[in-house]
């Protein structure tokens, strides 16, 4: 009874510490205050989180896209052991270096498609987009053509939370958090290529550096992009002389059933956006990967300082990890696993669309996945109050983290589960999404 005690004492007192002095990313403030934190997690192995009571959970979304080789991996944490016993951090400005970022450096290069071949390293994808547009920027100044310093992304695009990724981020709300957005961000259809042409001819090519477009757009509501399309928006962007960024941040290192979510596409980018599962999430890590030509420009043009760079730029613990999640990647078959399982997991979601009034469109691409929900299949008719937090709810009421997304008029279930998931595993999470479809539909009078 004593340690039972302990325990209640321990779970009200960090309550409590948390709700006074932890402000959480991408929460509700209001509803920590009323409600405590949604979990406090002591451990995770495989596909599965468990936490201070206790309860084991799927983690259907992989935390935050980027735990692509599973938790509890005990390899991740010797590789950091030995490289933290042996050179914990050395700074890689004035061309200082250290072997595992050149390894890492080098292996990217190998994974990476086309002519990808070199690396700035940063901590995290919304640097890693920062970086790309300070880099392309750079490059055009370089080139005697400083006015080309637009960025067209897409709407409905997620990029990151820095200044720059906040401002070529296409959903709006991320933008209206902040009032004061950097300049020269500019938005379009998320998938036509003639919109792209439109708004290149509008403001005129020679001021556009560069365009960025995530693969599969992710908080987004997983939205893979047409067959054709990156294509025909390679061949604009070579037309008008403007730079493609890739932003691999979610679909990188397996995520879509191939290495890179663009090789889906046939095409290569100028300069692609890195992190989250190349560490799985066990380190943070980002980087920005350019393309052969594009470094040689640099070479050539470049005089005195690259006045670009971040303290853990190229992090040696942060890159050993690196290493070693992306050998786990190679030796256990994670990228096939994922497009294995990815088809599993979409047959799942084609069951619960036929067994389930209020879900309409499935779609996914590799282990990234996405339940439209609607109250008349036919019209496309949404509900009045979105469905998607009730059954998120519901799943984690019996086992299972996904996510909700609601932003402009979506009402939709995402998934990303780990790599490593097996069929078993899958069918074990499309019976809970039953169940929580099953509880929903009930309560809000559908017929079942």
């Amino acid at each position: 009874m004593k340690n039972m005690f302990t325990d209640d004492f321990e779970r009200a007192e960090l309550q409590e510490l948390d709700k006074k002095h932890f402000l959480h990313p991408t929460s509700s403030i209001e509803q920590l205050q009323e409600r405590g934190p949604t979990f406090i997690f002591a451990e995770g192995q495989g596909i599965y989180l468990k936490d201070m009571d206790g309860r084991t959970i799927i983690d259907g979304l992989s935390s935050l896209w980027n735990v692509n080789m599973g938790h509890g991996r005990q390899e991740l944490g010797v590789a950091a052991m030995e490289q933290m016993s042996s050179l914990g951090f050395s700074s890689c400005f004035a061309n200082f270096s250290h072997k595992p970022v050149i390894r890492l450096a080098a292996k990217i290069a190998q994974l990476t498609p086309g002519d990808l071949n070199t690396t700035f390293f940063t901590s995290g994808g919304s640097e890693s987009n920062d970086t790309a547009f300070k880099i392309v920027r750079h490059y055009w100044i370089l080139k005697g053509q400083p006015e080309k310093k637009k960025i067209i992304s897409r709407k409905k695009s997620y990029h990151g939370v820095a200044m720059g990724a906040t401002s070529a981020t296409g959903l709006k709300p991320f933008r209206d958090f902040t009032n004061s957005l950097a300049p020269d961000f500019f938005y379009v259809d998320s998938f036509s290529p003639e919109s792209l042409r439109d708004m290149i001819e509008k403001e005129g090519p020679d001021t556009i550096a560069a365009y960025i477009a995530e693969p599969v757009q992710g908080t987004g509501g997983v939205l893979p992009a047409p067959k054709e399309y990156f294509k025909e928006v390679r061949k604009i962007c070579d037309e008008y002389n403007i730079l493609f960024i890739a932003d691999e941040v979610i679909t990188g290192f397996g995520r879509t059933g191939k290495y890179f979510g663009i090789e889906h596409y046939g095409v290569t980018p100028d300069l692609m956006s890195i992190a989250k599962g190349i560490t799985s999430g066990y380190i943070p890590l980002g980087g920005v990967v350019l393309s052969e030509r594009i470094h040689q420009e640099l070479i050539e043009l470049s005089s005195g300082m690259f006045l670009h760079g971040y303290t853990y730029s190229g992090h040696p613990v942060a890159c050993a990890v690196a290493l070693k999640n992306l050998e786990l990647i190679e030796q256990e078959r994670a990228v096939e696993n994922a497009r294995t399982m990815g088809t599993h997991m979409l047959k799942g979601f084609e069951q619960l669309q036929q067994k389930h009034e209020m879900v309409g469109e499935v779609r996914g691409l590799g282990l990234m996945g996405a339940i439209e929900l609607v109250k008349d299949k036919t019209t496309n008719e949404r509900f009045a109050q979105p469905a998607a937090p009730m059954v998120v709810s519901e799943a984690m009421k019996r086992g299972l983290i996904c996510r909700g997304v609601l932003y402009e008029g979506a009402d939709t279930l995402v998934f990303a589960p780990p790599l490593i998931i097996t069929e078993q595993q899958i069918e074990e999470m499309i019976d809970i999404l039953h169940d929580s479809l099953t509880a929903v539909g009930k309560e809000i009078g559908l017929k079942l």
